[in-house]
C-alpha cells in the first residue's frame, strides 16, 4: 500500500527533535527523507544510552524511515551539491538562523530560483519580525517564553519545566501539518512557498488556547487561567494504592458519580450542579472527591467508574505504559531488527489510514549511511562522487576519518 506521501522527497537539515520529529512524521506517511547531516552527525546521536557511537536512543527515536547523507556545508563544493539536490526535491526543513541561512546561500531566494515548485519550511525559535529575532531557542527555553513552565508555578510552588520535550514534539507537529497543507496548495494551484514556523509563537497560542480566560475578551471578562486548573485543583487523586485520573465533565457525569460515590444529594447543591458553578467552586468539590477515593483502590475505583461511564483511568508509570493492556492487544510496541544496533523497541504507527497507511519501512540511518546511494541518485558520476568524499564536502559512513 502507497503512503500519502509517496513519492515526495524532502530534504531535512535539521536536528535534534523538533525538525526530525516533523520529518519522522513525514516520512511514516511515505515521504523519502533525505536527512542532511554535518561531519559530526545530529546532536541527538549522542543522547541517551547506545549500543554504538552516534546511534543513541533519542536519534533512533526521531529518526526513522530517513537516509542520512553528510554534507560539510562549510564547503563550497558541499553547499553546491546541496542546491543541485534542492533542484529535485520537494520539500527542504531547516532550522538554521535565518542570517546564517542567507550567509551560505542555503536561503529561500536562492532555492527557489533553481526549484519554483519548492516548499521551503524554516523553523525558528522565534519569528523574524519581532524583536527576539534570531536569538537561539530549545525546549526550555520556549517553555520559559510561552508561559509553560511558569503553570507549574500552580503545583510546585515555583516554575518547573515540563519533564517532557513538550515544545520540541509540538512544534515539530505543527510543523509537519503546515508542509503537508503546502504540499496540498502546490498540488492545487502549482507553485511552492515559504512556510515559517516559529517555536515561540506556536507555543504561545498553543499553550494560551485555555489560559487566554478572561483576556479572551476586550475589556477582560477576569483574569487569564482556566480556573481550575490554576487553583490547583486538577490533578489526580491518591487512591488507597495509587492514583487515578477522574474526569467528570457534564452534569450527567457529575451525577452519576455523586451516586456510585454515595453522595446523591450534591448533585442539587447549587454550588455542585452546574458547570459554572462547579468550576466557581472547584476547591470544594474537588476536595471533597479528594477525601472520598483515598478510601478505596485504584483498581475498584476503575471499575466502578466505567460501569457508570464516567471518564476515569489509573495513573501509569512509563514502565506501565511500556506494558499497558491496551497498547499490548493493538502490538503497538514493536520489536524490530536493526542492520547495526540489532533489536530495538519501536513505536507502531498510532494513525490509521484506510488507504494510504503509514508504515516503518527502514529504522534510523547511521551518520552518512546513505550518502553514496542519494549523490548517485542525485546524477552525480562515480568520479564526482569520489571527488566530493576525497575532498570531504560529502562524507560517506564506510569512509575513513579525515588525515588517516
Amino acid at each position: 500500500m502507497r503512503g500519502a506521501l509517496d513519492g515526495i522527497r524532502i530534504l531535512d537539515l535539521s536536528s535534534v527533535v523538533c525538525g526530525p520529529m516533523a520529518t519522522q512524521l513525514l516520512g511514516d506517511m511515505g515521504a523519502d527523507i533525505i536527512k542532511i547531516e554535518a561531519p559530526e552527525g545530529d546532536l541527538s546521536r549522542s543522547v541517551g544510552p547506545a549500543r554504538n557511537k552516534g546511534m543513541a536512543a533519542l536519534f533512533l527515536n526521531c529518526n526513522r524511515n530517513k537516509r542520512s547523507v553528510v554534507l560539510d556545508l562549510k564547503r563550497q563544493e558541499a553547499r553546491d551539491l546541496f542546491v543541485e539536490m534542492a533542484a529535485r526535491a520537494d520539500v527542504v526543513v531547516h532550522s538554521i538562523r535565518g542570517d546564517a541561512a542567507r550567509r551560505i546561500g542555503l536561503d529561500y531566494d536562492r532555492l527557489k530560483a533553481v526549484n519554483p515548485r519548492l516548499i521551503y519550511c524554516h523553523i525558528t525559535g522565534f519569528s523574524e519580525d519581532g524583536p527576539y529575532a534570531g536569538l537561539p531557542a530549545f525546549d526550555d527555553i520556549i517553555q520559559a517564553a510561552s508561559g509553560a513552565a511558569d503553570l507549574q508555578r500552580v503545583y510546585a510552588g515555583e516554575p518547573r519545566y515540563l519533564p517532557a520535550l513538550i515544545a520540541d514534539k509540538t512544534v515539530g507537529v505543527y510543523a509537519a501539518m503546515t508542509i503537508a497543507a503546502a504540499l496540498v496548495a502546490r498540488g492545487r494551484d502549482g507553485v511552492g512557498q515559504e512556510v515559517r514556523v516559529p517555536m515561540f509563537e506556536t507555543m504561545a497560542a498553543f499553550n494560551l488556547t485555555e489560559h487566554l480566560w478572561g483576556r479572551t475578551f476586550d475589556p477582560p471578562q477576569g483574569n487569564m487561567g482556566y480556573a481550575s486548573i490554576v487553583a490547583g485543583t486538577r490533578k489526580p487523586y491518591r487512591t488507597k494504592d495509587g492514583f487515578i485520573a477522574v474526569v467528570p465533565y457534564t452534569d450527567a457525569h457529575w451525577k452519576r458519580l455523586f451516586d456510585v460515590i454515595g453522595e446523591p444529594q450534591l448533585a442539587t447543591d447549587p454550588r455542585f450542579a452546574t458547570l459554572a458553578a462547579r468550576v466557581v467552586h472547584n476547591k470544594e468539590v474537588f476536595g471533597k472527591l479528594g477525601e472520598i477515593m483515598a478510601g478505596r483502590s485504584t483498581a475498584d475505583w476503575v471499575r466502578t467508574f466505567r460501569d457508570a461511564d464516567i471518564p476515569a483511568m489509573q495513573i501509569n508509570d512509563l514502565e506501565a505504559v511500556l506494558n499497558d493492556g491496551h497498547l499490548a492487544a493493538e502490538d503497538f510496541w514493536e520489536l524490530r531488527q536493526h542492520p547495526t544496533e540489532g533489536t530495538v523497541r519501536v513505536s507502531s504507527i498510532p494513525y490509521a489510514m484506510s488507504e494510504t497507511a503509514g508504515s516503518i519501512r527502514r529504522l534510523a540511518p547511521r551518520c552518512g549511511e546513505h550518502t553514496r546511494e542519494v549523490l548517485a541518485e542525485l546524477g552525480c558520476s562515480p568520479e564526482g562522487i569520489t571527488r566530493a568524499l576525497e575532498t570531504r564536502a560529502a562524507v560517506a559512513a564506510d569512509a575513513p576519518p579525515e588525515n588517516t
